[in-house]
């Protein structure tokens, strides 16, 4: 069973094997991004704050985007997939770009 704490985001397992430890630590991730957008609506994801011009909508691709290539690239070797493989290298370098402030 899976321990959640107050905020209802799973807890990543402490001790576990390599394939529940890969698991856990995402699904802790996407809860807490969840969690901290819950209740914004369009204009809320939308919205940037200085010195950044990345939008939680923007971060939101952006991890999904890391997330898609960690798992089927690195760990699987596989090609990016559906919508992830028509992503230009420039379009991430702009979200990373937005996010560090440059």
């Amino acid at each position: 069973m899976t321990d959640v704490d107050e905020q209802g985001r799973p807890e990543p397992p402490l001790a576990a094997d390599e394939a529940a430890t890969l698991l856990g630590f995402p699904d802790y991730q996407r809860a807490t991004f969840e969690w901290k957008c819950a209740g914004l609506d369009a204009s809320g994801l939308g919205a940037t704050v200085a010195p950044t011009s990345m939008t939680l909508g923007g971060l939101l691709n952006l991890m999904a985007y890391v997330e898609e290539h960690w798992f089927s690239q690195c760990l699987h070797n596989r090609d990016r997939q559906p919508p992830w493989d028509t992503v230009h290298a420039d379009l991430l370098r702009e979200s990373v770009d937005g996010l560090i402030g440059e």
